[in-house]
């Protein structure tokens, strides 16, 4: 195809036409740009009246070097640089488009990092043949002027392509490793490039440069000064290149903001060097910078209208104006900060001192009009530069022995200035703003809160009870103010310190003020125009300070009217009667003469609207708690009664809707008693810090283990057995509850409750996964040697595990939940119960089962994969079982080892995923450390010719098996 023809090619490439027909001229010209005349190719494209098409010449060039490097020959390769280099000089001599010249720019660079161009000295290179117009050779570059000589005599534009190769080329180095031997000599290369570049930034970076109209000159410059700067962190670190050449640029870069059109760049660089590396400046960079925060400076030199376009930025974030010019500046002054924490807060007790001046403009970050996130877009990240601070200071403080430091007070004192701005922007918007943001800004706002939450409990360990207090003083004012929207904040904030506050005898003090207050008779009162998110957070108080109630029970009856009220409000439904479970759970005992009126509120709430599901579970288990505090087992039969007919109520309304053919309704009714009866279960537990009577007199038997209390129990078995039998359910969020208490109690169930559960269900029953788990759960209670032994239980479950496992054809890709249920449930049969997994009843399907358990370790479910390597884990591991057991034991394990040293090597050996690694690294530790043959069977995996990798040699494995077998494992 002529050359001719190709441009029109190219040409019908940027015109409207089909995906058809564009895709065709795609490959046609990849196709052509690949050949072998590519090369020529690119070189008459080039010299095109179409900048387009001289695009596509140059693009060309890059993707013959980067494809087809080996058919240029090493001969030519220095030919090709001088083309390159001629092309370059000639397009920018006749003005060519920045598009078509960066694009040649960055074929240089691919050239440049082709492992067998040697191109040293490369922006010389470009100097030199930009000075005189033509190409020049490689080996006569000492032949030309000095750098600044050869600087001094380029055109601006000459200048500008420089400085884009140079940072095209920097960033394409900062991809690469210089630990690799391959690579490294790119970053040995970079570096003898520095001194070119130096001279480069300080003829660009002259204040005679950028003050006469060459401001595109100077900001390309300082973005290549960026370049060079982040790319030496990293240099510096792996000891590349030093840092005082690149230095001795600083100071003229930050003067570079008094000119109006750099300041977006300047502001630029200084943000992205402190935040990435702020090592990199001197004391003396910081002290430049910080002359750019002042607009007052006795410099008449900083009293340009660029110092002022400083204040200007602050004075718009503070007035709520966050254009994004002020918003970079304000991320700069963060940024330093952050490099300066320390100094500013050692230098902070100077009133006269820019530290203090740094501190009072950061403060004002904090302060800015305008509701955090949704419309303040920096204080976020000013609430970060401040939990940094107090950091430090909590650090100094405990740093130090001999006492606090002498500028510490002062310091602190800031600490307060940003606690009563935190308390300022995490008031709640009005209703008719909030509805106006979107998602973003609602989940934005809820982050910054709890941003606030984590400052708060920092300052505490700074400040101490001071804090608390304060916060009590303000919420007492919002009451007396009817403030609710601060009230609201201040709750929010006392809420925070609750953990912190959790052992300290003077909050009480603040606490009984706050619920002796007008508080909850406030939040009561329907008549007053409180926003709904100020009662919720009253509701949150009380839920956080349970502890409070427990030793002050007198504020309880108030309390707990309030939340039984706040039950019958839609917004605070949920919130309440979590509270009121906490609560009642925690002074149970306090409110056991209460009893009979929680009975009674509680069947009053039932005829409330706002009782959803979720409420009626929660109360019911907090009242269940109250029950579990009365003395006598046998005065809790009653009132057990009474609240099984709250949920028998339940289990008939479920069934009359399935009567009526409502079995969504039914479904919800149904499900409704069972979590009813989850959290009487959960109630009914013994709380974990009631003491234990060692000297008490021997317990008579059990009143659960009679007829009277026998006959709570089987109501609640009556009630599992016709929700069971009438819909999808399984039980075992019902059996999990009688599984940790250790005495006879109602839902301590015998064990056929569980069994017919579990020997209930198919292979499609819903949740089968977690009745398996439970039954795994029921296993485990009976595995110590002082636990009673349930072999019968033990041989129904392993044999429906086994149905279930054929059910699904021996196959765990075909229900990866059920497989890895089954396999979890098998497990728990080692050791205790490993004479049922072998008995005479189920040895015919072992070897299914094994084989199952297998395959699960091929699966890509990493969910069986994890299953299937613990039981291998565990089984490996067996020792010292009876005479009989350990052979048949050991016989498996001969039998399957080489199975399992196979599937475990070619895991190990690429046909796992890299995080599938430690999940088997476990059983193939066992195996070597309990089988000697472990060493040949894991060798014939790995000397096979089926060895999933290909890139390692027969020595490699060698070494590797050694290690493994000398060590035990990965």
């Amino acid at each position: 195809m002529s050359s001719t023809e190709v441009e029109e090619l190219v040409q019908r490439l940027y015109l409207p036409g089909s995906p058809q027909e564009i895709s065709k001229i795609q490959q046609t010209l990849q196709s052509i740009q690949r050949s072998q005349d590519g090369w020529q190719l690119a070189d008459v494209l080039l010299q095109s009246h179409d900048k387009k098409v001289r695009f596509f010449g140059a693009l060309t060039f890059s993707i013959k070097i980067n494809t087809d490097w080996d058919s240029l020959g090493d001969d030519n390769a220095p030919l090709l640089l001088g083309r390159l280099l001629s092309w370059l000089v000639k397009l920018v001599a006749t003005e060519e488009s920045p598009l078509v010249v960066r694009k040649l720019c960055s074929t240089l660079v691919a050239y440049f990092m082709q492992p067998k161009a040697l191109w040293i000295s490369c922006v010389r290179h470009v100097l030199c043949c930009f000075y005189v117009n033509t190409e020049v050779p490689s080996n006569s570059l000492d032949q030309q002027p000095s750098t600044i000589d050869l600087i001094s005599g380029l055109s601006e534009q000459q200048i500008i392509t420089t400085l884009w190769f140079v940072t095209s080329l920097i960033e394409e180095v900062s991809k690469t490793s210089s630990d690799s031997l391959k690579t490294h000599k790119y970053h040995e290369r970079i570096a003898s490039c520095l001194d070119d570049s130096v001279n480069l930034f300080r003829t660009i970076l002259r204040p005679d440069i950028h003050s006469n109209n060459r401001s595109e000159l100077t900001r390309e410059g300082i973005k290549c000064y960026q370049s060079w700067v982040i790319y030496a962190h990293r240099a510096y670190i792996e000891k590349i290149l030093t840092l005082d050449k690149l230095r001795e640029v600083v100071p003229q870069a930050i003067h570079s903001y008094r000119n109006d059109d750099l300041w977006d760049e300047i502001i630029e660089f200084l943000t992205d060097v402190l935040t990435n590396f702020p090592a990199f400046f001197t004391n003396d960079h910081f002290e430049l910078m910080s002359q750019i925060f002042r607009a007052d400076s006795d410099d008449p030199t900083e009293n340009s209208e660029r110092t002022a376009s400083a204040a200007t930025s602050l004075r718009h974030l503070y007035y709520g104006n966050f254009e994004e010019e002020s918003v970079a500046f304000g991320r700069f002054l963060l940024a330093y900060g952050d490099a300066k924490v320390q100094d500013l807060a050692h230098d902070s007790e100077d009133k006269g001192s820019t530290s203090r001046y740094i501190l009072d403009l950061l403060t004002g970050l904090m302060n800015c009009e305008g509701f955090a996130v949704a419309e303040d877009e920096i204080c976020s990240q000013a609430l970060e530069f401040w939990t940094t601070y107090v950091e430090y200071l909590i650090d100094a403080f405990f740093e130090t022995e001999e006492g606090k430091p002498a500028w510490l007070n002062e310091a602190k004192g800031y600490v307060w200035r940003i606690i009563e701005a935190c308390w300022v922007k995490i008031r709640s918007p009005p209703h008719d703003i909030y509805v106006t943001w979107d998602s973003e800004a609602r989940v934005g706002f809820k982050t910054f809160r709890a941003d606030v939450e984590d400052f708060l409990q920092s300052s505490y360990t700074l400040l101490g009870l001071d804090v608390f207090h304060r916060f009590g003083q303000l919420a007492l004012a919002s009451l007396d103010n009817r403030a609710w929207l601060d009230l609201e904040a201040t709750l929010f904030c006392i809420n925070a310190l609750s953990d912190a506050v959790a052992n300290e005898q003077e909050a009480d003090k603040i606490l009984s003020a706050l619920f002796s207050s007008c508080l909850f008779d406030s939040m009561a009162d329907s008549n007053s125009p409180i926003r709904s998110s100020t009662q919720q957070m009253a509701v949150a108080v009380l839920n956080r300070y349970t502890a409070f109630f427990e030793r002050h029970t007198d504020y309880l009856p108030a309390a707990l009217n309030f939340l039984f009220g706040a039950v019958k409000s839609l917004a605070m439904t949920d919130a309440a009667a979590k509270a009121i479970s906490a609560m009642c759970s925690s002074c149970r005992v306090v409110l056991v003469p209460e009893l009979k009126a929680f009975m009674q509120q509680y069947e009053a709430l039932l005829t409330w609207t706002t009782m959803n599901p979720s409420t009626k579970e929660r109360i019911i288990g907090a009242i269940t708690a109250i029950v579990q505090a009365l003395p006598d087992d046998e005065a809790k039969l009653d009132p057990l009664h009474k609240l099984l007919e709250f949920v028998e109520r339940d289990v008939h309304e479920c069934l009359n809707l399935l009567e009526i053919d409502q079995p969504e309704e039914a479904q919800s009714k149904g499900h409704c008693a069972l979590r009813c009866l989850v959290n009487i279960g959960k109630g009914l537990q013994s709380p974990d810090d009631v003491a234990i009577d060692l000297d008490a007199e021997k317990p008579k038997p059990a009143i659960w283990e009679v007829e009277l209390g026998l006959g709570v129990q089987n109501r609640i078995i009556q009630y599992l057995s016709v929700l069971f039998s009438r819909m999808s359910w399984n039980g075992e969020i019902i059996l999990r509850v009688g599984y940790i208490e250790t005495s006879p109690g109602p839902f301590a169930f015998p064990l056929v409750v569980t069994e017919e559960i579990v020997l209930g269900t198919v292979s499609k029953t819903a949740r089968l996964g977690y009745v398996l788990d439970t039954a795994g759960i029921l296993l485990s209670k009976h595995t110590s040697d002082s636990s009673t032994k349930i072999e019968g239980t033990a041989l129904l479950f392993l044999k429906h595990s086994l149905r279930l496992i054929h059910g699904l054809d021996l196959d765990p890709t075909n229900d990866p939940e059920v497989a890895s249920g089954c396999v979890n449930l098998v497990e728990r049969f080692l050791p205790r119960y490993l004479d049922i997994l072998f008995s005479p009843q189920t040895q015919e399907s072992i070897p299914s089962l094994l084989t199952f358990v297998l395959r699960c370790l091929t699966t890509p479910e990493i969910l069986s994969k994890r299953s299937a390597a613990n039981f291998w884990s565990s089984f490996l591991a067996m020792k010292n079982q009876p005479f009989q057991i350990q052979n048949t034991l050991d016989a498996a394990i001969q039998q399957y080892g080489p199975l399992l040293s196979q599937i475990l090597i070619r895991g190990i050996g690429g046909d796992a995923a890299r995080s599938e690694l430690d999940t088997l690294a476990e059983p193939l530790k066992k195996l070597v450390q309990n089988q000697p043959k472990a060493k040949v069977w894991l060798g014939n995996t790995m000397f096979d010719k089926s060895f999933p990798s290909q890139t390692v040699n027969d020595t490699e494995k060698r070494l590797w098996l050694q290690k493994i077998i000398r060590y035990g494992g990965l």
